[in-house]
């Protein structure tokens, strides 16, 4: 049975928005930036660490062999509270939570972290540019020239960020059990078509 739905989602594709229509619908509880604090009280590490590497990467940081492997770094080290460091925290709260309850987690390479569980459905959600554009008018105001930068460079740090810790392509389909398109559908749609997804799979 399913117990766990991840979101990856483009900046403007209504990702979260979709997610929290799902937890309601489904009964699931619903995790997005509540992970950077949970993650933070079970560290002892302070919260605005973990909030100035959600999703993103520092350049300073960079480094090949980032892969997220499980594990966590020793208190009495030197980095303790590094970028790896920070990540492997919000990993293992993601695991914990998926052992814990039903739920529907966004971002953070949920997916990846919880690739050795057959009962996860993994959801990409996207749309595009205009659509974008619009949505973040309508969330934040602005104008469609910073509206577009935002979107940008949103989408780049995910991209970096999901690619250093799980060394594959967040955009490649193969990751996703399901990838919709919210330029083409209103988000109750994708709601039905995900709930309808795992109605199937739940049978077998």
């Amino acid at each position: 049975m399913t117990r766990i739905i991840t979101i990856a989602r483009g900046m403007g594709s209504g990702g979260r928005t979709i997610g929290k229509m799902l937890s309601e619908q489904l009964g699931f509880k619903y995790y997005d930036k509540e992970l950077i604090r949970l993650a933070s009280e079970d560290s002892g590490i302070n919260e605005a660490f973990f909030g100035r590497v959600d999703e993103k990467l520092k350049t300073s940081f960079i480094r090949k062999n980032g892969v997220y492997k499980g594990g966590l770094i020793d208190p009495s080290s030197k980095d303790f509270t590094s970028d790896a460091n920070l990540f492997n925290f919000q990993a293992k709260i993601i695991k914990e939570l998926a052992e814990k309850e039903p739920a529907v987690i966004v971002g953070r390479c949920a997916d990846f972290v919880l690739r050795q569980r057959d009962d996860v459905i993994r959801v990409f959600i996207y749309c595009d540019e205009k659509t974008a554009i619009r949505n973040v008018i309508e969330a934040y105001g602005g104008n469609e020239k910073d509206a577009a930068k935002l979107i940008e460079k949103t989408n780049k740090d995910r991209c970096a960020y999901y690619k250093h810790y799980t060394g594959r392509s967040w955009e490649d389909a193969r990751n996703y059990n399901i990838c919709l398109d919210t330029s083409s559908m209103d988000y109750q749609t994708c709601v039905d078509i995900i709930k309808g997804y795992i109605s199937i799979i739940d049978k077998k």
